[in-house]
């Protein structure tokens, strides 16, 4: 079913009322083990109709601020920091004395970044092949908080347009200053300088593992992705590209070879100057990871305050939720399937009741009649890969209390 953005007005209050699964997001925002104002002192920040923002919102528990979702209806809804005052109180507090505290870990990888490299779409637009991108992106960096930063828990969402984010929930990662939140970032950038500079990868003598590593994950992908769906050496303007790379022309386009014919010929050459060369002994890594490592927005990441699109958002111009995506089939996720709020609220409308049913719900509480509303439409797959992300919060959280517990019970 198509969306219509003037539909919008119309569509939110519906899903604020009973699509979204407002249980387990103040379930997450809450945490566990933390002090009651750790939520109360959290910065939502809404957009409103007309693009008025309203920042430092901020509210008592999450039945609060569901009742203001309901009542604002907001076109996006933003979640910043942990303040150290209220931020709805910001004014009142001494200039200087509020301070964001705390704030998840988060990565914003935007498929726009990518344009110099993919040649089906660009700007806003995205297409299934280069998509192949952001599935790269998550293997890429999931791989590497999990291995190389022991991070537990990681929320990977899809933005509803054009690009995926991650939130990192540890609770000590929560608590990382901007400083170290840089040198991470700094650590998962390999793709560097803006739209005049040509080579944007150059690997030093020494592979860092974490390259490696990467490497094998794109490897895996390539061909299909860079020589098969971008056709990167199909035509002499691609071609040049590819070779502008390289430290010499050291072959000749032929219009009578594909893009995978070009690439072994390319690599055969690049083999036999190997050892005379310094220059080509990386070469090939060099081109493979600038067409397709990810390429984070690095302000997003190393700000404490900065603000970042809520899970479950509605994007304004395409219609589509904001879900989380499912680590166990990154490479099956399709953001053309994705519900959007016209198909959401379409379900809604379709759904038979039959009287009995109708007279059951009118006497239960709101929230199991809303639970059973989003689990009868195509979200329920989404929340429940949000549900069970947080499950395995509270399980390791739980497993962490039985092990203090038991290690003071040995003294």
């Amino acid at each position: 079913m198509s969306f219509e953005p003037g539909s919008l007005p119309d569509l939110l209050p519906l899903y604020y009322r009973r699509l979204f699964p407002f249980g387990p997001y103040g379930r997450w925002l809450r945490y566990g083990g933390v002090p009651k104002s750790y939520f109360e002192n959290r910065e939502f920040s809404f957009t409103l109709r007309d693009d008025i923002y309203v920042r430092y919102q901020s509210f008592s528990n999450p039945q609060e601020l569901e009742r203001e979702i309901q009542k604002t209806n907001p076109y996006k809804i933003d979640i910043g920091a942990v303040y150290s005052h209220r931020p709805n109180q910001h004014n009142t507090v001494h200039m200087g004395a509020f301070q964001a505290q705390e704030k998840e870990l988060v990565f914003d990888i935007d498929m726009t970044d990518y344009d110099d490299v993919r040649r089906c779409c660009s700007s806003a637009d995205i297409c299934p092949k280069c998509w192949t991108l952001m599935t790269i992106a998550i293997r890429i960096i999931d791989r590497a908080l999990t291995e190389d930063f022991g991070i537990r828990h990681r929320l990977w969402v899809y933005s509803g347009r054009r690009g995926v984010h991650c939130w990192v929930c540890d609770d000590g990662v929560r608590k990382w200053s901007s400083t170290l939140r840089s040198a991470v970032v700094e650590y998962l950038t390999l793709v560097k300088g803006g739209e005049d500079t040509i080579k944007k990868v150059t690997l030093g003598d020494t592979i860092h593992p974490f390259i490696s590593e990467s490497l094998s994950i794109v490897e895996k992908y390539f061909e299909d992705y860079a020589l098969v769906g971008q056709d990167i050496l199909g035509s002499r303007e691609s071609w040049d590209k590819v070779l502008a790379l390289l430290p010499e022309h050291i072959l000749f386009f032929n219009k009578k070879c594909n893009s995978i014919q070009h690439w072994e010929h390319l690599r055969k050459k690049m083999e036999k100057y190997r050892g005379s060369s310094k220059k080509v002994s990386y070469a090939e890594k060099e081109i493979m990871l600038q067409y397709c490592f990810p390429r984070l927005d690095i302000n997003v990441s190393k700000g404490v305050n900065h603000l970042l699109k809520s899970p479950f958002s509605v994007h304004p111009k395409t219609g589509r939720v904001s879900v989380p995506i499912d680590l166990k089939k990154v490479d099956e996720f399709d953001p053309f399937a994705v519900p959007t709020i016209s198909r959401l609220c379409h379900e809604l409308d379709t759904i038979n009741h039959d009287e009995n049913e109708a007279e059951e719900n009118e006497r239960e509480p709101e929230g199991p009649r809303r639970s059973r509303d989003y689990k009868k439409t195509s979200l329920a797959p989404y929340v429940r890969v949000f549900e069970e992300f947080l499950e395995e919060m509270d399980n390791f959280r739980k497993g962490e209390l039985l092990r203090i517990s038991d290690s003071k019970r040995d003294f």
